[in-house]
Formats: structure tokens, sequence, C-alpha cells
């Protein structure tokens, strides 16, 4: 395979490309192949699920949703909502069925410490540093099936160290 810098590319047709190097015009031909989704689409598909409900979860108990999936450098927070006075980053654990145990034996001490990067880069970011915030679990299971079975809410589940 070859890197090739181009000034333009133009399409001639679904499987013909016109490259343009400086004035030297050269035909492509791109075959075209059947992609498979990435193995973790899946994951993907529950943990949007799980962040939904959650999401369903908190505001019955008084959260107020701001954002959903705040990416940055640092990583992802999944939910940013307020609760009374504080800001909340939430960090959502789905599982279908206990094979892999619970979902919030899930939060690894190296994604703890993403998620008070992430959070110190949102409130850095939005000029809310003196802000009381504070980072909050969901652990959202679910059966084999994919049927709700309980969802838990931690308050004050990712602390600085």
């Amino acid at each position: 395979m070859y890197a090739i810098l181009a000034h333009s590319v133009q399409h001639s047709g679904p499987h013909n490309v016109v490259i343009y190097i400086g004035s030297v015009k050269k035909r492509c031909c791109i075959e075209e192949r059947e992609t498979k989704p990435p193995k973790k689409a899946s994951g993907h598909g529950l943990g949007r699920t799980g962040e939904r409900l959650a999401a369903e979860e908190l505001m019955r108990a008084g959260y107020r949703i701001l954002e959903r999936n705040f990416f940055c450098r640092y990583g992802e927070i999944d939910l940013v909502a307020e609760h009374e006075h504080d800001l909340v980053f939430v960090e959502v654990k789905t599982r279908r069925g206990n094979a892999y145990g619970l979902p919030e034996e899930a939060v690894t001490v190296r994604k703890r410490r993403k998620l008070i990067q992430t959070a110190a880069f949102y409130l850095d970011l939005h000029g809310c540093a003196e802000r009381s915030w504070r980072i909050d679990v969901v652990a959202v299971q679910l059966s084999t099936g994919g049927k709700l079975q309980e969802i838990r809410i931690y308050q004050h589940a990712v602390t600085e160290e």
C-alpha cells in the first residue's frame, strides 16, 4: 500500500477516482469491499441504552441533565447534570446478565482517574472551576434478555485520591 499526498481528488464513478498531484493526473480504481461493523457496535448499543435509562432515572430522582457524551482529549463523561447545588458528572455502566460481574465493578482505577481529569477539564472549559461538583456512578442491570432489572445510583462514587 502506498500513501499519496494529493492536491485534489475527484470521483468519476463508483469505483474510479482521479487524483491530481500538481499538474499530473492519475486514475485509480478503488475496490469496493463489504465492511463489517466493529465488534464493539453491539456494546455501544447496550451502552447507549443504559445511558438513556440512567438519564430517565436520574431525572425522576431530581437531576437535570445538561449534556450527554461530553468528549475531550482526557476522555468521555456519559452525562453531565445538576442535582441540588452540585454539578454532577455521571459515569453509566450497563451489564446484560451477571456473567461479567456487577456494572459498578467495571469502574476501574484508571477510569476513575480519567473521569476526574475530564471533569476538571469540563469545569475549566465552562469557567466554573469554583462550583461544587461530584462524580456519580449509575449501574444499569439488565436481564440476559435485555429487560431492565435494576438501576442503582451511587453519589460521590469517585473522589480525588
